[in-house]
């Protein structure tokens, strides 16, 4: 295949100023960004968003973002759920919303070199991670909740874990800028790397079902090599519809933009381009007429659902085309081989 070619078709086709735009005009003057006019917003979309907000340039209105969620931050340093207008809706307080602050402030530090921004949002990073690793068991797997009646959930979910491996990375990174030491984050990634790649029997596998749970373990770098590139190849004839993207649960004809273009991230992070191009390529054309992107449709008669623009979903088609044709200096933040670079990080073996 003509991987030129298809550059030409997917990630310089896509209008980054549409994308971008939709976000900014979504955000509330707050800085808070729902998943479309008038609902929810949670904490890990809304950063996922304000990367697209960066990947488009719009520095001050991402940096508006992440302040937003500084001044939404809960005393235990935790975010509630979801919020609407800024009132919390949702009181559930999850491990891998509350650390994933670190993945968008490295993701901004890598476009903006602004470090100045990262000092100012340091002590709610730090508030985020040791909420979430006040949830890890001596197993290394992270629980994945406090109820709203205050009730520790102990369960654990593999991409919500592997998301957590992602953040505690970034995290160090952040630290290492500033000029900080964190052993007690750098034991945390070890022994939840381990846990990840050797004890799966922690993790609740009835979400198994779902995509993420297949390729999260790559994406965030924690599974990586030959076995990444085994894993990929494993389960790709259960979640992936050839010519049309990922679907969001194994059985569902459901194909997501967002699921599609993280797995086209897991792929460049091993280096599988190729492949990666192919599969982006597969959901260049479901867009809106002003350029921006359907959440997601079925298959195979390609049905629009949900017909609302979703912001964080829009964010993640700019990220992967980040990821594959380098727009900006972020598109290597999941690159493995960048990471395996890093000698102030251990990875798990």
């Amino acid at each position: 295949m003509n991987i030129n070619a298809l550059k030409k078709q997917t990630g310089w086709a896509v209008d980054t100023t549409a994308v971008t735009n939709l976000i900014a005009q979504t955000q509330q003057k707050s800085g808070e960004i729902p998943w479309s006019p008038g609902e929810k917003t949670d904490p890990w979309d809304h950063i996922e968003a304000a990367m697209g907000l960066t990947i488009g340039g719009q520095f001050k209105k991402a940096q508006k973002a992440y302040q937003w969620l500084a001044n939404m931050q809960l005393n235990d340093g935790s975010w509630y759920s979801a919020y609407r207008n800024a009132i919390p809706e949702d009181h559930t307080r999850e491990s891998n919303m509350s650390s994933y602050l670190a993945v968008g402030l490295l993701h901004y530090y890598f476009s903006t070199g602004d470090a100045d921004f990262l000092k100012i949002l340091w002590d709610p990073l730090c508030g985020g991670i040791d909420f979430t690793l006040s949830l890890q068991t001596p197993n290394g797997e992270i629980y994945w909740a406090i109820s709203p009646e205050k009730r520790i959930d102990k369960m654990a979910l593999l991409t919500g874990c592997s998301s957590i491996f992602m953040s505690l990375k970034c995290a160090l990174y952040v630290a290492n800028i500033l000029g900080y030491s964190r052993p007690v984050w750098q034991a945390a990634l070890l022994k939840l790397g381990n846990a990840i790649k050797n004890k799966t029997y922690l993790f609740n596998m009835t979400k198994s079902r779902f995509s993420m749970d297949w390729f999260y373990p790559i994406l965030s770098g924690c599974i990586s090599e030959e076995k990444a590139h085994k894993r990929i190849e494993a389960y790709w004839k259960k979640y992936v519809i050839r010519g049309q993207g990922v679907r969001c649960v194994s059985d569902e004809p459901w194909v997501t933009l967002a699921e599609t273009s993280e797995l086209a991230l897991a792929l460049t992070a091993i280096e599988n381009t190729d492949l990666a191009t192919i599969v982006f390529n597969w959901i260049s054309d479901r867009k809106f007429e002003d350029g921006t992107y359907w959440c997601g449709y079925t298959v195979p008669d390609i049905i629009v659902w949900p017909e609302e623009k979703i912001t964080w979903s829009n964010a993640v088609v700019l990220m992967a085309a980040d990821a594959l044709y380098q727009l900006t200096p972020a598109g290597h933040l999941f690159s493995h081989r960048f990471w395996n670079s890093i000698p102030f990080i251990q990875l798990p073996k």
